[in-house]
């Protein structure tokens, strides 16, 4: 029989797959990646689960090289190799997705100054600058002017990126402070991030030594989440910020997945087949007729009312009705 061992992080995805298996009467033990014995700790679990979160820079410098050993080893492990590792890895997601021609944004990077400021000389503006990690659209902003876009390039190739954006992150607060979404505290503690860095900032360094930007796509005042499981998943409209150009961490949110396109949802079944991945988030903007991707990931955050509508099936039926993704990630690994 096949029995689950699971890293449980509080707030974490373990909270939901620790319920389902109590419920299901499912084997599981709860185990600790970090532990010097995990191998051994493993040995009587042939699925291995682990919400790893790039945010964590233990996890951000540990969970793959786990998890990759593991599924060598012959355990079902989720995230797996091919699910997993371009993670917060744009660059990653740029070649993976160009590689099967998937209907990537227009998307150019560049690991030499000289090359990127020749490029930029003579390409239309604007563009968008992105860091190769980041999540809610941190460390994306958008290029207007030919001065901007050079001082970018040469930060690039100099002092490097903090990899979190202070001044972004108080922006942020202040936004969320304004709709009651954040406190005094809240703010505070961004107004000290300018001088003192997160954890993961000390832990991973500068970002240095490669520039990246995507085409800008214009006159798109949303864009299309798309959230896999298996051969099931459910989508969400998020409108585009006011004043600003990203949906992304907006929180303008139509969770009534029935009303998105069909063609978004099939794009979405065939990138995650030929991505080979388990689970996937996929960020779509509207092109014409169809659609471009954005990038993608492995993990999604959840929000209030997510998981009410419904979902689609490979078919593309729609099922109203509350979901619940967590359970379909388990009942996936136990397919195998």
């Amino acid at each position: 029989m096949n029995k689950i061992g699971i890293h449980y992080r509080k707030g974490s995805y373990s909270d939901h797959w620790i319920a389902y298996c109590k419920q299901q009467n499912l084997p599981y033990k709860i185990v600790n990646a970090y532990d010097n014995d995990i191998i051994k700790d493993l040995e009587d679990c042939n699925i291995f689960m682990w919400h790893h979160h790039q945010s964590y820079p233990t996890d951000a410098i540990y969970a793959k090289q786990l998890l990759f050993a593991l599924e060598q080893a012959g355990k079902i492990v989720y995230p797996n190799w091919k699910t997993g590792w371009h993670f917060d890895d744009k660059l990653g997601q740029k070649y993976l997705l160009e590689a099967l021609n998937t209907p990537l944004i227009p998307s150019f990077a560049f690991f030499s100054k000289k090359e990127a400021l020749k490029w930029i000389s003579n390409h239309k503006l604007p563009v968008v600058f992105k860091l190769r990690g980041g999540a809610s659209s941190y460390n994306v902003k958008l290029i207007r002017t030919k001065a901007e876009a050079k001082s970018i390039i040469k930060k690039a190739f100099g002092k490097g990126f903090r990899q979190y954006d202070p001044f972004v992150g108080f922006k942020e607060t202040i936004r969320k402070f304004m709709k009651k979404e954040a406190s005094v505290r809240d703010i505070i503690k961004s107004v000290a991030h300018f001088v003192y860095p997160y954890q993961l900032e000390k832990s991973k360094g500068r970002e240095k030594g490669y520039v990246y930007f995507q085409e800008f796509i214009p006159n798109c005042d949303y864009d299309i989440r798309v959230q896999l499981v298996g051969n099931k998943c459910y989508a969400m409209k998020r409108y585009v910020r006011k004043n600003d150009f990203r949906a992304s961490g907006g929180g303008k949110i139509d969770y009534d997945g029935s009303k998105i396109p069909v063609e978004a949802i099939k794009l979405s079944f065939e990138v995650a087949k030929a991505l080979q991945m388990q689970t996937m988030a996929i960020d779509l903007l509207p092109y014409g007729d169809s659609f471009l991707i954005a990038e993608v990931s492995y993990a999604f955050a959840i929000d209030d009312g997510e998981l009410d509508p419904g979902y689609w099936d490979t078919s593309l039926q729609w099922h109203s009705g509350k979901i619940n993704p967590f359970a379909w990630m388990v009942e996936e690994l136990y397919k195998h």
